[in-house]
């Protein structure tokens, strides 16, 4: 379906091999990632930057070479959102001598304009749940956790490099397979526009495909089906000759990538109370199954968080407790604590749409 760059080109950002270079690589917000190269460039030594910092090796990364090209660039230009892991947006400062690989074969397309890529694993151990959206830059690790392979990131829109702007008119053009497109066509009898959404009645384009394969991809069934052929290789992905199938499962798809890009109004409706007064500070993280509580240090919980949703894993990570337990040590802002609990809501609507999903398919191989 999507069409990617070699495996070495798709992965994601910073140095793979040295996970802890995402000390100085990825930061908690703008100002603390700018603060970071600031100091940098106002160090003396490489010593005193090893100091501060936990850095990439000689071979990756030039301490003399990095000051000297930050000092003379506009590098504050280049700090971007980075989706660390699911629902968890960090920040980084898209330029090589902090974000040692790039990957901006793949990359560039997502801070070209309006875009959205599919996150995925070639290969799992265990369960398949390693589907994930993005509209910014990713991680190695996203969605991958316990595998050999890293995340991968799939754009849904090509933009044309520098110097391409007078091909097809300098338009972005879908990341599809001509073949695959064709096929799609034939099956359910409506016409291909090559940007945005269709009505579904005469026409689709190329965000109606994302959103299908998204959904097809969140069936329970096809995961356990399949799911010997996704620990080996990406996920595959059936057509339907039903129209509107097709449509319905098209519409879920939005609803589902409209959850996990954190936009639908759906999630202004907090299923979870954080009415305790205390510090804030994430100390540890518990959870009481019988209360539906989420504490995070010894007077202070998250309630109304129910088993199924603190269970739930996407990639190789259980969110709930995740997101939190990568705040530890950290207080909690307000904005943290209300995000938090939007992902809670995004879960639980998430396995919903889930079931309503192998509901809406009544049979495999879809038909």
């Amino acid at each position: 379906m999507l069409r990617t760059c070699k495996a070495p080109q798709n992965r994601a950002l910073a140095c793979p091999s040295r996970p802890i270079t995402d000390e100085f690589a990825i930061s908690w917000n703008a100002d603390e990632a700018k603060n970071k190269v600031d100091r940098l460039i106002e160090t003396n030594s490489e010593d005193e930057a090893r100091n501060l910092f936990r850095l990439c090796s000689q071979a990756q990364w030039n301490y003399e070479r990095a000051k000297r090209e930050l000092s003379a660039s506009e590098w504050a230009k280049e700090i971007k959102p980075i989706l660390y892991r699911p629902f968890d947006i960090r920040w980084t400062v898209y330029n090589p001598n902090v974000a040692v690989h790039r990957r901006e074969r793949v990359m560039r397309h997502m801070l070209a304009g309006n875009n959205i890529g599919l996150c995925t694993n070639r290969e799992v151990n265990g369960e398949f749940h390693h589907i994930l959206c993005s509209r910014d830059l990713i991680n190695d690790c996203t969605v991958s956790l316990q595998t050999r392979e890293r995340t991968y990131l799939f754009p849904l829109y090509l933009y044309p490099a520098e110097g391409e702007m007078q091909l097809d008119g300098g338009r972005r053009r879908p990341n599809l397979n001509p073949e695959f497109i064709k096929a799609v066509s034939e099956k359910i009898g409506l016409k291909f526009v090559e940007d945005g959404r269709g009505d579904l009645e005469q026409n689709f384009g190329p965000e109606d495909i994302f959103n299908y394969a998204y959904t097809v991809f969140h069936s329970p069934t096809y995961r356990t089906r399949y799911a010997e052929f996704l620990k080996t290789d990406f996920p595959r992905l059936p057509l339907t000759s039903d129209k509107e199938l097709f449509k319905t499962l098209a519409e879920k798809g939005a609803e589902l990538v409209a959850l996990h890009l954190m936009e639908s109004p759906t999630l202004d409706n907090l299923i979870t109370k954080y009415s305790v007064p205390g510090s804030n500070m994430v100390e540890r993280v518990d959870y009481n199954e019988t209360e539906h509580r989420v504490y995070i240090n010894k007077t202070q919980y998250f309630e109304g968080v129910p088993p199924e949703v603190w269970y739930f894993h996407i990639g190789g990570y259980q969110i709930a407790q995740k997101w939190l337990k990568d705040r530890k040590g950290r207080t909690l802002s307000y904005d943290e604590r209300v995000h938090y609990q939007k992902v809670i809501l995004a879960l639980k609507e998430t396995i919903g749409l889930m079931k309503e999903i192998d509901n809406l398919i009544q049979g495999w191989p879809v038909e």
